[in-house]
Formats: C-alpha cells, sequence, structure tokens
C-alpha cells in the first residue's frame, strides 16, 4: 500500500548537480505556498521558496536557484545567499534572520517525494 504522506514532486533525472531546480506545491493545515528541490552534493534538497530577509520567492525564473557559480542558493530579490546544505543564510540581507525552512524529501525508486507527515512547514 501507498504511503499517504508522500507526495510526489517529480523524477530524480531533473534534478542534476548545481543545475535547476524543481518548484513545488506545499499544503499543510498551517500553510499553502510553494516550496523547491535541489540537487547538492549527491543529495536532494528541500526548501520552502521564501527568502529568510522579506518572504519574497528566491527564483527570478522558474527553477534558478543557484548563484552563478552554483555554489549559493540566492534571493534574486536582495541577494541573500544560503547554504544549500543546510539552509542558513550565508551572507547579505538574510543576516541574524535565520535561515530557509526546510523539508522532508526523500529519493525512491527514481522518484522525489515530499513527507507530508514530519516534514510540515511551520
Amino acid at each position: 500500500m501507498a504511503d499517504p504522506g508522500l507526495i510526489r514532486i517529480c523524477e530524480s533525472t531533473r534534478l542534476h548537480e548545481g543545475g535547476l531546480g524543481v518548484r513545488f506545491d506545499v499544503t499543510t493545515d498551517r500553510f499553502t505556498g510553494v516550496a523547491f528541490v535541489v540537487r547538492h552534493q549527491g543529495r536532494v534538497r528541500a526548501y520552502l521558496n521564501r527568502c529568510a530577509h522579506v518572504g519574497l520567492e528566491l527564483d527570478w525564473n522558474p527553477g534558478h536557484f543557484l548563484d552563478d557559480e552554483r555554489r549559493w542558493l540566492i534571493c534574486a530579490v536582495h541577494g541573500a545567499l544560503y547554504d544549500p546544505a543546510s539552509g542558513t543564510c550565508a551572507g547579505g540581507p538574510c543576516e541574524g534572520r535565520g535561515g530557509l525552512t526546510a523539508l522532508t524529501v526523500l529519493e525512491i525508486d527514481g522518484v522525489v517525494y515530499w513527507r507530508r507527515n514530519g516534514g510540515s512547514p511551520p
């Protein structure tokens, strides 16, 4: 029987190291909005698509979450930088304001899923 807490995001092959991310909708009892997944250091990472600085979406074009060097997640509006491995603010106007909100994701048989239970945003 399928796990009702798993929500399909995309095929694993859509996520390449340093490549485009994939946006997906998140709806819980407490939050409705957009999140994204990227591949970093071989792992899929997921965050709410909300800059800690002002709450705007990070990507200037859908899926463009990394800076030109493909080292940091970047807010296209204000240039806030975040560590792709943890979502922690790495510099810019987000300093002192926390980081990105991480979500729990899994890769199973070539598919990326968001785990609604245990992966719900505040």
